[in-house]
C-alpha cells in the first residue's frame, strides 16, 4: 500500500491490519518512533497524522492511507532543529530519552492546533508517559518553543 511519510509517497508492503508502528519500524526500517506499551497507553509511539497526535502502536496501517503520516525523522533538520528540539534541549528535558520522540511529536500537534497554549492546555493535551519525570521541563520547553513565559 501506499503512504505518505513526512512529504514523501512510499510502498509498504504489510496487511492493513498491521499496527502503524510495526510498518515504520519493521518494515520501513524508521527507528525513531519507538515501542513502549503496546496499549496505546505511554505515547511513545507517537507520530502526527493529518496534523494529529496519534499512538501509532494500536493505528491499524490502513486507516491512514492517503493521510498525511509525519515521524519524528521530519521534525526539524541536521544543524537546523525545530524550535521544540532546540526548547528540549535548553530545558535539559531528555533523561533517559526513550519517551522524546513521542513527546515531541504530541508537542508539536499541540503547537500546530494551540500555537500559545497555557499550563491547563499543555496538561491536557500532554499526555504521554516520562517515566524519568521531566513533566515540569516538557512543559516549560513548549512554553519556550511556543515563545510563551513559563
Amino acid at each position: 500500500m501506499e503512504l505518505q511519510i513526512n512529504g514523501k509517497a512510499v510502498q509498504a508492503d504489510a496487511e492493513p491490519d498491521m499496527p502503524l508502528l510495526w510498518v515504520l519500524r519493521d518494515v520501513l526500517n524508521m527507528t525513531g518512533t519507538k515501542f513502549g506499551c503496546g496499549v496505546a497507553a505511554c505515547g511513545a509511539c507517537t507520530v502526527r497524522v493529518d496534523g494529529q497526535a496519534v499512538r501509532s502502536c494500536v493505528t491499524p496501517v490502513a486507516s491512514v492511507a492517503g493521510k498525511r503520516i509525519q515521524t519524528i525523522e521530519s521534525l526539524g533538520a541536521p544543524g537546523k532543529p525545530h524550535a521544540l528540539q532546540a526548547a528540549w534541549i535548553a530545558e535539559q528535558v531528555p533523561q533517559c530519552g526513550y519517551c522524546q520522540s513521542g513527546m515531541l511529536m504530541a508537542a508539536a500537534a499541540l503547537l500546530e492546533k494551540t500555537p500559545k497554549p497555557t499550563d491547563a492546555q499543555i496538561d491536557e493535551a500532554m499526555t504521554n508517559i516520562c517515566r524519568c519525570g521531566t513533566y515540569q521541563r516538557v512543559r516549560m520547553a513548549i512554553k519556550r518553543a511556543a515563545g510563551v513565559k513559563a
